[in-house]
Parts: C-alpha cells; structure tokens; sequence
C-alpha cells in the first residue's frame, strides 16, 4: 500500500531517492518472529545520509554514487529490531548544509502545499513525503534546524533530541569533526504521538548495547504522563531574525491556549542570539575556514542552491577580513558573516571558541533557572520560503540553531496557517536591522496564503520526555480550538 503511495507522492513532488527491496523479505522475516516488537510492520522512511547496507549514501553529491554503504547504520539496527521496516530514502540539499532540498543527482524537492515553496531542508525530502502521506514515520538529523524546517514548512511535526540520546553511528555528515554546535537525529511524523512511539522504542536495550556511548536512559513515562501545570517560558522574536506576522501570532495563539489550559507563561529572552548565531554556531561550523565543507564538492557539480554559501566560503581569508571591514558600516551582519567563517587560526583559539560555546550554554541554562522554567515555546521559521532562497538567507535559521548550539531537545508542531490578514501585515515588515537580508526574507515568505505555520517547543537538555509532553499538550488544544 504504501510503497504505491508513495510512488504518487514522489511523481508529484521528487521525494524519494531510492526504493529498499530489502524491506519485502524483512516483511517475511518478521512475519516468522514470536517477539515482533513496538514498531511491529511499521514503514519507516529514512534520509539520505543514513547508511543503509549496500545503498548509497550520497549527500547529493555524485562522487558519492560509487560507495555504497557496507552496513547499516546503529538507528536502522535498532529500527529492524524494533520491527520497522525501512523502505525508501528520500532527498536532501547537496551537502546538507542547506535548507532548501535539492542537488545535482536527483534534483528539486517541492513543497506538497504549494510547489513555488522550499518544502524545507535538509530533511526536506522527509517533510514532503510525510505531509503527502507517503510515510507515516521517518527519520532526518539536525544540525540548524535540518528536521524543524522541513517539518515547519510542510506542516507536519519532528523532534530533535538532545544531543547524545540516540546513537548517531553511521549518519554521513558533510563537516564530521566539528564540536561547537550540536548534530542529532530524530523522528518526523503526521502527529505527535508518533514521535512519541518511535523515541519509546529506540530508547531500548539494543541500541545501549550496539553503541555505549550513549546513555542508558530509557523512555520516561511518568514525565511524559504527567498532568502537572507547567510554567513555561515564550518569545516572540529572538532579536537576530524578526518573526514574520504569522510566526508572530502562532506563538501568542499558542501562550494564549496553555494559559487558558492552566499552564503559567512568562516572558523569556534568549540572550544576545545574534552574537551567538555568528559567534559562537558560524564560527564553529566552519572553525577551518570552510575547507572540510569545501572538500564535499572537489570534483563535482555545485548545485545552484548551494552557489552562495560556496562562493562565500571559498573566499581567502584575507579577503574575507577586508571585505567584512569595507561592508560593515552598510551591511554590518555580511560583515560578521565574512568575519566569522575565516577559521580559527590555532589549537589554541578552537579550544577558547569551544569554551565559549559552553560559557554561553550555562548562562542560558541559568537564565533559564532564574525563571524556573520547565519548557519553552518560541516562533520556528516560517511560513515557508520560496525555493532558491534558502540559500541567501543563512542569516535566518537563528529560531533553530540556537538550540544545536545549547544542545537542547525542541520540536516542532503546526498550529494555524497563513491568513490574508498576515500577508497584509508583512507588507509593512522591515526587519531588525533593515538590510539586504530582511528584504529577501520579506519577498521569501510573500504569498503564503494557507500555508502551514508551527511552534517550536524547548526543553532542558535530557528532558525529552517534557519536551514532548509540551508538544502533546499544544497538539490537543490546537485541535480542541479548531472544532467548530
């Protein structure tokens, strides 16, 4: 059933990259198992950059199409175990260091609501099957938001877990080494209730025992159940990307929903995010300057999507020094940009970014604490881009990289849509700062009449169970406000 499905969505919407046949036998195999497991029967759809035996794993770059995977990945053992069935990989960025979803092998990914629109990335071959009823449970990573955007953009929900909690052996990543800012796997589905189910089963003996790394720490059921008041923290902008009127109003209906539920709101600010998002995440991602970045597309084709970031990175770190000093005073966050993406020049200086990094991490834990927060509800981009834009706007992923940067578990969820009156309002968007990159992101955003638009949930790191719990409880008062 779904595999005819699934090829309809894929038809449509250029989703899918590569069909399992394995997946029929296991069928049969499970078939023949006395202890079949949670996820008994369960079609799993996974991307790109998970390494399934004797299948590519290509990061969309054609030099990848040669290497086939020699086993499968910690997760997917776990999953099989479970008793899911993977039958499909779906597509990504080239590189994956991008939020839109398309390269050079397979080509552009579309939005299922409307295909002028980026279905997000880099799980966004993800999102668009999910939304589209191609999968009802898949698997994506995040390293900025790479589940939450295409979740956000294709109205569907996703998780993103702390970064430790699941086993990541085995996922292909395009700057493997890097340590400032946090990459993880996780679930997407149509409801929140999947993502629960599918961290309950890989939270499991089989996954501590083929990777010790992780923690031994199993589902927490009490916390997820629990029906306590929470006091919860909210902002509705972060003072690096101003939210959209849409974003804007999806957090204020979703404060106004738990309040009225008999949780407790108080006003949170996440503290200097645009420092941060330059800083600390940028210039961690690219601390040598971009060259392991750079390495992916020796020899191969740069997809047109990617062309900016290419260029940009590829510049000589002199050059990067004298143009941040020449376009500072008009374009001051291009400058940080150029600034910050030179590398860092020693040991020495990796090790003080890296103290830095958890310098920051504690002081927003103890803003945090000072508020006596359980959880956090805050705008996710939205609603979503055009396609090719994604690419400029970098600038624009502070909502979700923030929360790789502190390693926090946060999720995402759809609330509402784009009204009319929304897209009146953005005509008299600015931005913070007023410059280049507000205006691509106001043109970015236009004629999303409809569109999906989500709330982003936040917990304590290693408090999935919480995180959840608050998806949960948004889910049902969503759904309770739309019943006539």
């Amino acid at each position: 059933m779904f595999s005819l499905q699934t090829l309809e969505v894929t038809r449509e919407l250029n989703c899918v990259t590569d069909f399992l046949p394995e997946c029929e036998e296991q069928l049969q195999s499970l078939q023949e198992r006395s202890d079949r497991g949670p996820l008994y029967g369960v079609p799993i759809s996974l991307k790109d950059n998970y390494n399934y035996q004797g299948h590519y794993t290509t990061l969309g770059l054609i030099k990848n199409l040669e290497r086939p995977a020699s086993e499968d990945c910690v997760i997917v053992q776990v999953l099989k175990k479970q008793g899911a069935v993977p039958f499909v990989k779906t597509n990504i960025p080239q590189s994956m260091l991008n939020y839109d979803c398309s390269n050079p092998i397979y080509g552009q990914t579309l939005n299922p609501h409307n295909h002028k629109k980026s279905p997000g990335g880099s799980s966004g071959g993800e999102g668009a099957l999910i939304s589209s009823r191609g999968s009802i449970l898949g698997f994506g990573s995040d390293i900025g938001g790479s589940l939450r955007f295409p979740s956000a953009f294709c109205g569907v929900c996703a998780f993103k877990p702390t970064g430790n909690r699941l086993s990541k052996i085995g996922l292909v990543s395009s700057c493997p080494g890097q340590k400032s800012v946090s990459a993880m796997l996780g679930p997407i589905a149509r409801d929140v209730d999947s993502l629960v189910v599918a961290m309950r089963a890989l939270l499991c003996d089989d996954m501590f025992q083929l990777d010790p790394t992780v923690p031994p720490i199993p589902f927490n059921d009490e916390v997820f159940s629990s029906t306590r008041p929470l006091r919860i923290g909210y902002y509705e902008t972060d003072g690096s990307t101003m939210a959209t009127p849409s974003m804007r109003r999806a957090v204020l209906q979703t404060k106004d929903l738990l309040e009225k539920a008999g949780h407790q709101l108080v006003q949170f600010n996440p503290p200097m995010v645009a420092s941060s998002l330059f800083e600390l995440a940028m210039k961690g991602l690219l601390a040598d300057g971009g060259s392991t970045f750079l390495d992916n597309f020796k020899g191969d084709r740069v997809d047109a999507n990617l062309r900016t970031q290419v260029t940009t990175y590829s510049l000589p770190s002199w050059l990067k020094s004298l143009l941040s000093v020449v376009v500072k005073p008009l374009f001051p966050r291009l400058s940080m940009v150029l600034q910050n993406t030179r590398g860092v020049s020693s040991v020495k200086e990796l090790w003080k970014h890296h103290s830095e990094v958890e310098s920051y991490r504690q002081q927003f834990i103890a803003l945090w604490r000072a508020q006596g927060l359980d959880a956090l509800i805050c705008p996710i981009l939205g609603p979503a881009l055009t396609i090719g834009y994604p690419g400029k706007l970098s600038s624009a992923v502070s909502y979700t990289i923030l929360y790789n940067l502190v390693d926090f578990p946060a999720g995402v969820l759809p609330v509402t849509t784009v009204t009319p009156e929304d897209e009146e309002s953005l005509k008299t968007y600015e931005g913070h700062y007023k410059d280049l990159w507000d205006k691509l992101l106001k043109k970015a955003v236009a004629d999303g009449v409809g569109l999906p638009v989500a709330v982003q949930c936040v917990a304590l790191p290693w408090q999935e169970e919480q995180c959840l719990r608050l998806m949960k409880e948004v889910e049902n008062l969503t759904k309770l406000e739309r019943r006539p």
